[in-house]
């Protein structure tokens, strides 16, 4: 007979607490660290990932930490897949060049990838569990609605900006490439696809993509490029998914105002569509070399009356021109020389030369002053940037 074990009292709760705790602690998913040797290895591979950017100083980043991996535990059970969604961190202070990379300057930023390529749009809702996976599961569904009849092209919306593609069928290269440009896409445009007998009517040539601008009134565009090249495809749907001249708001303001690049601005009132097709077309004309410096934009006056106060303008004076430096902004002198060739030109060049802001302090140029006219030092005071101010609040980053 096997001799009686005796535990006492305070080692038996012990004992049955760690039993407690084993059993129902749910085993959570172990985050991806990134650094320079995984990087693309990983990001590449992954339909979705959500990144981390953090800083382990930032009290900021330490109270999203088990957010984040709770999150990802939930998302881990609907996709088990590992390469389905991912959920990796960055250590900015220990991989400075991967937060250089991505153009990160504050902690902690949520960006998204998808097949390697990061979305221009940041997360910024709330930094939840439900939230963060609410977010990825919209992230999940179909960008791409499927028309049963090409009936249904006559209802679409034409305030949006429709790209519709049109497959023998949904098992092919064509279509891949298509599903890939629409998942990074979709919130600029609205893709829609039609298979087999539905689409035949518009397949008089084979697979077919094309674009319908908004209104009823403007042609479509057909793609006339390779069909399987990724680049190639995604270039010319970009370029008509995302115009050259965009609309600001306060929804996308934090957005664009990370993007670093200065602004410049037309007010005008929501139903002066004839100035803001006048600015469109000169921008086009006058400014294509500049897209990649400049962000071209056009605001509701009445939205934006603060802007319009701090360069002493009300939406009386509308349209109205401006360039915002995110130091300084400065007012193009009169709409209506916008039609003069190379003037809108210059105004852009006179910012990069630093010359709209010495000209705010000191006066005209030397070279910009009549012969014998008397140099005097003008003191001024441009108006500040009103649009830094929509950049993200100091109390939710570090």
């Amino acid at each position: 007979m096997n001799p009686a074990v005796f535990i006492s009292l305070p080692d038996l709760r012990c004992s049955l607490l760690l039993l407690v705790t084993w059993v129902f602690t749910p085993v959570t998913t172990e985050i991806t660290s990134l650094d320079t040797e995984n990087i693309d290895e990983i990001l590449n591979n992954a339909d979705v990932a959500l990144v981390n950017f953090y800083a382990d100083w930032c009290r900021f980043s330490q109270m999203l930490h088990p957010i984040f991996e709770e999150a990802s535990d939930v998302i881990k059970e609907e996709y088990p897949n590992e390469n389905q969604v991912v959920f990796a961190r960055v250590d900015c202070d220990q991989h400075s060049d991967i937060a250089q990379r991505y153009r990160i300057s504050k902690y902690p930023t949520l960006k998204l990838f998808r097949n390697g390529m990061m979305m221009k749009r940041e997360y910024r809702g709330q930094r939840s569990v439900k939230a963060l996976a609410d977010y990825i599961r919209q992230q999940k569904s179909d960008p791409i609605q499927e028309i049963q009849d090409l009936a249904e092209i006559n209802s679409l919306d034409r305030s949006k900006r429709n790209i519709i593609g049109y497959f023998e069928q949904k098992d092919s290269d064509n279509y891949r490439v298509f599903e890939r440009v629409a998942s990074i896409l979709h919130d600029d445009c609205a893709f829609l696809s039609a298979f087999g007998d539905v689409s035949k009517p518009e397949r008089y040539s084979g697979d077919n993509i094309i674009y319908k601008p908004p209104g009823h009134s403007a042609p479509d565009m057909v793609y006339l490029g390779s069909m399987t090249n990724f680049d190639v495809t995604y270039n010319w749907i970009q370029d008509k998914c995302v115009p050259l001249v965009r609309e600001i708001t306060f929804e996308n303001g934090e957005e664009l105002t990370e993007e670093g690049l200065p602004f410049l601005i037309l007010f005008h009132m929501k139903d002066d569509t004839e100035s803001l097709e006048i600015f469109q077309n000169e921008v086009a004309r006058q400014l294509i070399s500049e897209k990649g410096t400049v962000n071209f934009l056009h605001a509701d006056c009445d939205k934006f009356r603060h802007p319009l106060l701090h360069i002493q303008k009300t939406p009386a004076d509308c349209p109205v021109i401006a360039i915002d430096s995110f130091r300084h902004m400065y007012v193009f002198e009169n709409f209506k020389d916008v039609l003069i060739p190379g003037k809108l030109k210059q105004f852009v060049f006179d910012l990069h030369s630093g010359k709209l802001h010495r000209e705010f302090h000191h006066g005209p140029d030397p070279t910009d002053r009549a012969p014998g006219e008397q140099v005097q030092d003008v003191a001024s005071s441009p108006p500040e940037s009103s649009f830094q101010k929509l950049a993200p609040s100091e109390y939710r980053n570090c």
